[in-house]
């Protein structure tokens, strides 16, 4: 669904990454350096950003380049689902985020619901793993896998937190404009067929 140049451009950021990472050769780190700085000006020129802000967006980036891996909260009420209005942009969203070092996926969900919700829940069934390149998001920088995760209420008071301003669930037919960068249309659709369907496998991109 990405663009061919926006996949060529991540695509060069690992080979650049990855080479920093492993070459001693002082001429071999200077190629990959060279690398980096070319996939920072396409990413730069595409998106019509400064190239000091792509250079750090990607300062931190070390060791072997891998996706990275955003979980998002599923969680259904009378056959309507719980979403958050984002700060950000004002637009809904599962709530959720990126995954953290010395959490498991479990543990992150719990967290981020309770952080963005005031909901206590357990988690208990993985719905989707989905790789965002091949979803109608807007261009990213980074290559990011999706978790999505059923969870059960337990307790708690619905509530905004630090990043939200709005909590409520929706129907299917009352879907409100969706923070798209988090998740799409065809995504919420295809939670609710799980929900109707149950025994459905994982949906594995």
């Amino acid at each position: 669904m990405e663009p061919k140049w926006l996949t060529w451009a991540k695509e060069l950021q690992a080979i650049a990454q990855n080479g920093l990472t492993y070459s001693k050769d002082v001429y071999d780190i200077e190629r990959f350096e060279e690398v980096r700085r070319i996939s920072n000006e396409i990413l730069a020129t595409q998106t019509l950003t400064d190239n000091q802000i792509i250079r750090n967006l990607f300062a931190n980036e070390t060791g072997y380049a891998t996706p990275k891996v955003d979980i998002r909260g599923v969680i259904f009420r009378d056959q309507q689902l719980l979403m958050v209005k984002e700060k950000t942009d004002n637009k809904w969203a599962l709530p959720g985020g990126w995954a953290d070092v010395g959490l498991s996926p479990r543990e992150v969900v719990v967290k981020e619901v309770k952080e963005e919700t005031g909901l206590d829940v357990e988690a208990n069934k993985l719905l989707a793993v989905l790789d965002k390149k091949c979803h109608p998001h807007p261009p990213s920088a980074y290559h990011v896998y999706k978790l999505f995760i059923q969870c059960e209420i337990k307790g708690g008071t619905l509530e905004t937190g630090v990043e939200t301003s709005e909590v409520s669930f929706f129907s299917p037919d009352r879907i409100p404009e969706l923070s798209e960068a988090r998740n799409t249309k065809s995504q919420i659709d295809l939670l609710f067929h799980h929900l109707n369907h149950p025994n459905l496998e994982v949906k594995l991109d």
